[in-house]
């Protein structure tokens, strides 16, 4: 089964989710994101999805509280954290690993300075470094999915694995937050041009169903996927056996005693 990954997204030092993108389109869902976070831990996540909206833009007076959230997710859990949202300087990529994360995402500065990328992997390697490509109708977009780019994604995404990239995070912002199914087709072509980039998939599961086809299209090397808007609202069945529903009586600082294992689809091969 593809690896699933639990999405938190901040905005004002608070956890949201928009639909399709769009940040006049938001609904908070937990007012502190580290309970959150120690939540799906708890839940058994091994690993999760953090994006800092507000870096994300370009930068807003609620960034410095993101940026304390992240520290403290990534202080409070045992599992690994990829982050996206902002990074587009070493010196940013720096600072996120000092801060506990386990790996970053570079998206906007993928598009605008493909070299960084190079370089960053170099310094760092692809385990730590992964890119974004936040797409509409085929389109890379950028600054926090605001402006397009002009730029092809399939294109780019082959582009970053012949620097060196080897995982592609494909977001469907078309499909993002409407919980109305992944685009199937777009991560075949995905999957199809790429020879040594892993895919993790992003937008649109709604239900089991479409955890279903994300597993269907493992011979295109997608063995991941994002999920945010119907785990916070409860579309899985598993989740009545699960704490949700009673949240506020779990001990968010027990968790699971299985032992967490080394999963290649953390990590691809660099």
């Amino acid at each position: 089964m593809a690896l699933i990954i639990p999405a938190i997204d901040l905005r004002g030092g608070r956890c949201v989710r928009l639909h399709q993108g769009s940040y006049d389109d938001e609904t908070v869902y937990f007012d502190d994101p580290v309970d959150m976070a120690k939540l799906w831990r708890v839940q058994n996540a091994r690993t999760l999805h953090v994006v800092d909206l507000d870096a994300a833009r370009g930068g807003s007076e609620d960034r410095e509280d993101n940026r304390e959230v992240i520290r403290r997710i990534a202080d409070a859990l045992d599992i690994p954290i990829q982050l996206g949202g902002g990074i587009r300087s070493i010196e940013d990529i720096e600072q996120a690993l000092d801060w506990g994360v386990y790996r970053v995402i570079l998206g906007t500065a993928a598009v605008r300075n493909p070299d960084l990328v190079e370089e960053a992997i170099d310094r760092f390697s692809c385990r730590r470094v992964v890119v974004g490509i936040d797409a509409r109708d085929g389109e890379a977009r950028v600054q926090g999915w605001t402006e397009g780019s002009g730029v092809d994604a399939v294109e780019l995404a082959l582009d970053m694995e012949r620097r060196g990239v080897r995982r592609i995070i494909y977001t469907d912002i078309s499909r993002d937050g409407t919980m109305t199914g992944p685009n199937v087709q777009a991560y075949r072509n995905l999957g199809k041009a790429l020879s040594k980039a892993k895919i993790t998939a992003s937008g649109g599961v709604g239900e089991h169903k479409d955890l279903v086809k994300i597993q269907t299209l493992s011979p295109y090397n997608v063995d991941s996927v994002i999920v945010g808007r119907a785990l916070y609202e409860n579309r899985f069945p598993c989740q009545q056996f699960w704490c949700w529903n009673d949240k506020e009586k779990v001990d968010l600082d027990t968790y699971s005693t299985a032992r967490l294992r080394d999963q290649p689809s953390i990590d691809a091969d660099c």
